[in-house]
């Protein structure tokens, strides 16, 4: 019974976060979700310091998930098969933190996170975003 008690005391990991985004993908309507089979979703503890530089970012905390890519309306069908994949990165660490700060449930911010940086993948921009959340 201790043992059982203290599992639920462990912070989620890296993999419980992956487990949230990808169910959080599959509730995407199909026609959005074609458009994401060459998006690479990746959890991290922290973006990396170059982020972090590139960002201006006081904390690594700052950041809870980020898109790396060209975004759909950008990309050419001659656009070289050589370019990397579009990623989406979720940032466990502060994601944990807004969390503990916030009390919502934590599904739901893995999901209001990954839908914000597909929102990139789209072209939306963060004012195109906030206005469709505000309607």
């Amino acid at each position: 019974m201790y043992i059982r008690r203290m599992a639920h005391l462990t912070p989620p990991t890296l993999a419980d976060i992956e487990a949230l985004a990808e169910s959080s993908l599959a509730t995407i309507p199909v026609e959005l979700r074609r458009h994401l089979k060459n998006l690479v979703i990746r959890v991290e503890d922290f973006p990396d310091e170059e982020t972090e530089e590139e960002m201006g970012l006081e904390s690594p905390f700052d950041l809870l998930g980020l898109y790396r890519g060209v975004d759909m309306p950008h990309q050419a069908a001659s656009d070289p098969s050589g370019r990397l994949p579009d990623m989406v990165f979720l940032f466990r660490r502060p994601i944990l933190d807004y969390w503990c700060d916030t009390a919502e449930p934590l599904g739901r911010i893995v999901r209001h996170v990954l839908i914000h940086e597909i929102g990139h993948h789209f072209g939306f921009s963060d004012d195109d975003m906030e206005r469709i959340e505000a309607s």
